[in-house]
């Protein structure tokens, strides 16, 4: 199994009462990138830059690179501040952001200060990720049951959150810039909150007591140093196949229906919807199955799945097919990435860079993933370009005994205490 045994003394309440802080991070984490996502149209209308996408997509390169800094820059931070400061700190860059973006937009109306929000946003956002899920292992490992797929699906009920908040803003013509300052205020107050409820761990980077500094560049060179762990870069080919296979699914499935299949607009969408319902059903019904048959089976379970779903979606025939093919693409990706910042936190000294070093070849996978298939498509068509995918979750198949669950963890039993329920 892959948590069967809780490994703490804490109280039931205190593990529940962790557990949903944890679970709320995630949902202001997701809450804030879909807020700006729902407003794209507004904020290109806003800084008037007409109908070419490649103004929009720029500006969208500005909060990746952002994201990959804060990614970098999560481990060193953690180590020096804790998960309580960073956490606060991540969200509060973010919430920044969504000031300068609203402001910029409706105000100013200058691309130079929506640009530095999106890098803002994207860094912040960033830095927050890799907490997060340092956090989550931690909880989920003394609690002694799988959450981490349940809590990336609390992730995507922030982003459908932020996006029908969105749409409703948009639809009764609110400007950009109170849209985005109400949501900023709603993060950093609820995420101040929210880790208030968070046990202070020493291991975690929370030293109750006075600790000694550490040197920003030893900072940064332990956690350059886990790069050279075999195990946790099989890890991250589990997380390339994954998120190759997400991020690729969310940027074409919807086009490669309606220009490689013959299907209409509206059709495409809909079948998108059934990968994104797919993929969240798959989080939130994962970790009871991931405690039955352990993280390894679960992967290869998936990987299989989503290869066979993939393959059937490429290959084509009725709608059904390619309906059911999308289903089973969905389930297939749903637990890597989350099983994945489980495997590469536990049983180590330094959870936060090795959770570090794997978020950043998931999100180069999101970042890459997409413009790869782009240009694939363009030469040999938008179906076809889907091998490579098909190609990486196999890859992923593979490695999948890189994420089973360490010894350290597996020998760690002191006395059980009562584990919560899984309700949020």
């Amino acid at each position: 199994m892959s948590q069967s045994t809780p490994t703490t003394n804490r109280s039931r309440r205190e593990l529940t009462a962790w557990r949903n802080a944890v679970f709320v991070i995630f949902i202001l984490s997701g809450l804030a990138i879909a807020s700006w996502v729902a407003r794209i149209p507004g904020v290109r209308d806003g800084l008037d830059l007409g109908k070419d996408p490649s103004a929009v997509g720029l500006l969208i390169l500005g909060m990746s690179v952002g994201a990959i800094i804060g990614l970098g820059f999560s481990s060193p931070v953690l180590v020096r501040f804790g998960p309580h400061k960073g956490m606060i700190a991540g969200l509060t860059i973010a919430s920044i952001g969504l000031v300068l973006l609203g402001v910029g937009t409706s105000v100013t109306h200058s691309i130079p200060m929506v640009a530095i929000g999106l890098i803002m946003l994207g860094f912040g956002n960033g830095m927050v990720d890799v907490m997060m899920n340092v956090e989550g292992t931690a909880v989920e490992r003394e609690i002694g049951k799988t959450l981490m797929p349940l809590m990336h699906a609390c992730f995507s009920l922030g982003t459908v959150v932020g996006a029908g908040l969105g749409a409703a803003m948009a639809a009764l013509n609110i400007d950009v810039s109170w849209h985005l300052i109400a949501i900023a205020v709603v993060i950093v107050i609820s995420a101040v909150i929210a880790v208030r409820y968070i046990p202070r761990e020493a291991d975690l980077g929370d030293e109750v007591t006075e600790k000694p500094k550490i040197p920003f560049g030893q900072r940064m060179r332990d956690s350059l140093a886990v790069w050279a762990d075999w195990r946790l870069i099989l890890i991250g080919v589990v997380m390339l196949g994954m998120a190759f296979g997400e991020g690729s699914a969310n940027d074409w499935i919807s086009l490669a229906v309606v220009d490689g299949h013959g299907q209409a607009n509206s059709t495409g969408a809909i079948v998108f919807g059934f990968f994104v319902a797919a993929m969240t059903i798959g989080r939130v019904a994962g970790g009871p199955i991931v405690d039955r048959i352990g993280r390894v089976m679960a992967i290869r379970i998936t990987a299989g799945l989503g290869a066979a779903g993939l393959l059937i979606f490429i290959l084509g025939g009725p709608l059904w097919l390619v309906v059911i093919g999308t289903v089973l693409w969905g389930f297939g990706v749903s637990l890597g990435f989350p099983l994945g910042m489980s495997a590469a936190a536990d049983g180590t000294a330094n959870p936060a860079a090795r959770v570090s070093a794997v978020a950043i070849i998931g999100y180069c996978a999101f970042l890459v993933g997409p413009p790869v298939i782009g240009f694939l498509g363009k030469e040999f068509g938008l179906l076809n370009a889907l091998y490579l995918v098909l190609v990486l979750l196999v890859g992923a198949f593979l490695a999948a005994p890189a994420v089973r669950e360490s010894r350290a963890v597996r020998s760690a039993a002191p006395a059980p205490a009562p584990a919560p329920s899984d309700a949020a």
